[in-house]
């Protein structure tokens, strides 16, 4: 095999296996949502605890969730949720949400981050797993 062959197949190689090793890890993800297991709870039946409860989380607005008795901040922020906002929004909730009710002191790790939401994203409203 010439150098440029074997050149070309490493690329080819690399380029191929790169989406694979940036991939969200939903597993992982659930692990790091035993993190806010003491105040939210997701999946079915998922009931509104210390915070609400995370089912259909992208493209919901903020300080909408029935029953749930959210702070003015989170209220009137105008968010919507959706992957970039929950990344922001993670990492420091209360320099995305000056007053937000969340005692979180957030999540630094951008491949936890990106997990979190393989794993947060993947429930619809009612808390089912999406197809």
């Amino acid at each position: 095999m010439t150098k440029l062959t074997f050149g070309a197949l490493t690329i080819l190689t690399v380029i191929a296996t790169a989406p694979a090793a940036m991939a969200q890890d939903v597993a992982a993800g659930k692990t790091s949502f035993n993190k806010c297991l003491a105040c939210h709870a997701i999946g079915e039946g998922a009931k509104n605890k210390v915070g609400p409860e995370l089912n259909g989380l992208n493209g919901r607005k903020s300080g909408t969730v029935e029953g749930y008795s959210y702070s003015d901040a989170n209220k009137n922020s105008g968010i919507t949720w959706d992957e970039a906002v929950f990344k922001e929004y993670i990492k420091d909730p209360k320099a995305k949400i000056p007053g937000t009710k969340m005692a979180f002191a957030g999540i630094k790790n951008e491949t936890e981050i990106n997990n979190l939401w393989a794993f947060v994203s993947q429930f619809d409203k009612d808390g089912k797993i999406k197809q």
